[in-house]
């Protein structure tokens, strides 16, 4: 098996924007896709469409010959060979599941080199998606996919293979590999890529039914794939034999996600369950599978697929939607602009729990996924700190541009910020998913900043060099673009959010040139908001950006203090990032620290409700 030291050399931990890749790394991105697409036309196919890529491939739509909507996978050809071998793996363990609620395998096959597998496409939308358009989804609907889900877990514990029971371990259920059809309402599981056939049944007891089987099989290492770690539960996390009991926790950590409007699992301590506006039920079944003890999680999955009926029988009223209120102001624009949003964040040192000695004893295994545990700073955290990364992560899904600065004291958090919305559909959605970020901020008890920037990855500068003894040379048409405010404001009118004021940051590792410094320096005095970030690689700088002047007497300086920091770019020594971010004014919003959110239940007669609604 390799270890993390060898899988670090492949892996994307996020999906990286095109706009942020060199020019020679976006020319093999799209020179790649174009051979497959290419690829996928001799074979007869048409219509191809690029559906994602990931750490171990890419995924397109197309049409058969026969009019039948498939899904073609691609493993990297710059994969080891055992690497791509997991293809060939996926589709034969996907291939063992015969279920309305699993895409059928149509084929494997090689053309040269490449692999290639052939499966029917899950009509509909990802849940991931979903959830980021609509915020929290309704209970109705989390109702409705935990049952079929239930239903499709029974079924994988029961799965057979030679006519001998061998639970199938789907190992990566998360929303976005879960595809939701609108017009059928029902949902179907995809990306069986983490999928084993399970070493232990839900009793713990080992699975086979003979003695071969017993002694051909390694009881001393698991065969588990990690799956994504926002998601999986401690058992498949730590290495432990893989087991239908995985499946659970995946299970119940995307029905908390979608139902509370986020991206992972570990916000359940601050926003519980029982405060989602959930049937009772519902609510307690997660809070139990989401526990810490791990009886209390088994008896919660127990209860759950002995009680599936009763949830398919929970009445609804349609069109039933919860009031909430922003915590923090999001500017929302008229005209919809097509941006790709990109956050960078400082000050994740302050989040690390480095006094923990609880981490999880990761096990040698060939997964990319545990890669990202370390890309995204996860490793040493508090399950709460890890919520609050992720789903500042999750704003930057949403076209905004930006930034938020979270300050912690001991009576509670100062948040100055400035969101920038680019499409009014989103702003519900949006706006609950800040809601979130301040929930966990508030229920954290740390001393420093935390500091985000968002801004748009097609306006980034990109500058690259043949090697580092060289200066970085930007051409001659380089500028720093800004937008002006919608009307003029004077300095005197608000106040400034310094770049400066909160000192250097410990995270941040370029040093930029003094005459440089001093350009930014002059950019501060003039009010405007905005960011801008310089990530200097080897061969590669990027100037992140975004700016906004708001008082327009001083466009003329300002342009020419943008000229200026272009004209020094060469003076750029070493690696690293440096960021400033400037806020336009100080309207900063003051939260104290709550440990959790209030309780809150879907009601068990909602047209009880309506009626009394309608006699107030």
């Amino acid at each position: 098996m390799n270890s993390a030291r060898d899988i670090k050399h492949f892996y994307i931990p996020e999906e990286q924007s095109i706009y942020l890749l060199s020019h020679a790394d976006a020319k093999k991105l799209k020179d790649w896709v174009a051979l497959c697409t290419h690829q996928l036309e001799r074979l007869g196919y048409s219509n191809i469409t690029l559906l994602g890529k990931g750490a171990f491939g890419f995924a397109f739509s197309g049409v058969s010959p026969t009019n039948q909507q498939l899904v073609f996978k691609f493993a990297r050809l710059n994969l080891s060979q055992h690497v791509r071998d997991r293809l060939e793996e996926e589709a034969f363990m996907q291939s063992q599941v015969d279920h309305p609620r699993v895409p059928k395998v149509i084929d494997f096959q090689h053309v040269g080199k490449q692999p290639i597998l052939v499966m029917t496409l899950a009509p509909g939308i990802d849940l991931e998606k979903l959830s980021l358009r609509l915020g929290p989804l309704p209970p109705e609907l989390v109702v409705k996919i935990a049952v079929q889900l239930g239903e499709l877990l029974l079924k994988l514990r029961v799965n057979s293979h030679k006519d001998i029971i061998k639970p199938v371990v789907h190992g990566d259920i998360k929303p976005s590999n879960l595809v939701w059809d609108e017009e059928s309402q029902q949902v179907e599981l995809i990306d069986w890529g983490s999928s084993v056939f399970a070493q232990l049944d839900e009793n713990g007891q080992v699975t086979g039914n003979n003695v071969m089987d017993l002694m051909s099989q390694s009881m001393h290492s698991t065969n588990a794939r990690l799956g994504d770690v926002y998601f999986i539960g401690e058992a498949q996390l730590n290495g432990e034999l893989s087991s239908p009991r995985f499946d659970e926790q995946g299970l119940a950590s995307t029905l908390y996600a979608l139902a509370s409007g986020q991206s992972c699992r570990y916000g359940s301590k601050v926003i519980t369950p029982s405060s989602l506006g959930l049937p009772k039920m519902l609510a307690s079944i997660l809070t139990y599978m989401l526990s810490d003890d791990v009886k209390k999680r088994e008896q919660g999955a127990d209860y759950f697929f002995n009680h599936l009926h009763v949830l398919k029988n929970l009445v609804f009223r349609e069109g039933r939607r919860n009031d909430y209120n922003a915590s923090i102001p999001t500017w929302v624009s008229q005209s919809t602009r097509d941006i790709e949003t990109v956050v960078y964040s400082s000050r994740k040192s302050y989040l690390r729990n480095n006094g923990n000695d609880q981490q999880p004893q990761f096990y040698d295994i060939n997964d990319v996924q545990f890669d990202r545990y370390y890309k995204n700073y996860l490793q040493g955290m508090g399950d709460t700190e890890k919520a609050f990364v992720s789903g500042i992560s999750r704003l930057g899904r949403y076209p905004v541009v930006g930034g938020i600065a979270i300050r912690w004291a001991p009576e509670g958090i100062y948040v100055d910020s400035s969101l920038n919305l680019y499409n009014k559909t989103l702003q519900e959605a949006f706006e609950l998913s800040v809601n979130n970020v301040i929930s966990l901020a508030a229920a954290l008890h740390k001393t420093g900043v935390f500091k985000c920037c968002m801004f748009n990855a097609k306006n980034t500068l990109h500058i690259e060099r043949t090697d580092v003894s060289q200066p970085f040379i930007p051409d001659k048409d380089c500028v720093i673009p800004f937008e002006r405010s919608v009307s003029s404001v004077a300095t005197e009118e608000s106040r400034l959010h310094s770049y400066f004021e909160d000192g250097e940051d410990p995270d941040e590792l370029l040093v930029l040139p003094d005459a440089l410094m001093q350009h930014i320096h002059n950019l501060n005095k003039i009010h405007h908001t905005g960011c801008i970030i310089f990530e200097a690689l080897p061969t590669h700088l990027k100037i992140h950006n975004y700016f906004t002047l708001l008082d327009h007497s001083k466009a003329e300086e300002f342009e020419q203090c943008l000229v200026s920091i272009v004209g020094l770019i060469p003076t750029i020594k070493g690696l690293g990032i440096s960021g400033f971010m400037k806020l336009p004014y100080k309207d900063t919003r003051f939260f104290e620290h709550s440990a959790t959110r209030p309780e809150k239940y879907y009601p068990r007669n909602p047209n009880a409700e309506l009626m009394e609604q309608s006699h107030e």
